[in-house]
């Protein structure tokens, strides 16, 4: 098997890896019910997407 000639640098390890940073989700708040949710998808919550009702939610009933 081949082995490398020389230990790779700590510096050369991290600039590697300064791509493998996980970012946070970008949410943005629906017009409509003013939830969080994805920009460019539908909101989870009342289900419009640029103010047209795109799916039906069912409706959340407090016990």
């Amino acid at each position: 098997m081949a082995l490398p000639k020389r230990k790779t640098s700590k510096a050369k390890r991290d600039r590697r890896r300064s791509h493998l940073a996980l970012t946070p989700e970008n949410l943005v708040p629906c017009p409509q019910c003013h939830e969080m949710r994805l920009p460019h998808h539908v909101c989870p919550n009342c289900g419009t997407y640029k103010g047209t009702e795109v799916i039906e939610v069912k409706s959340k009933t407090k016990e």
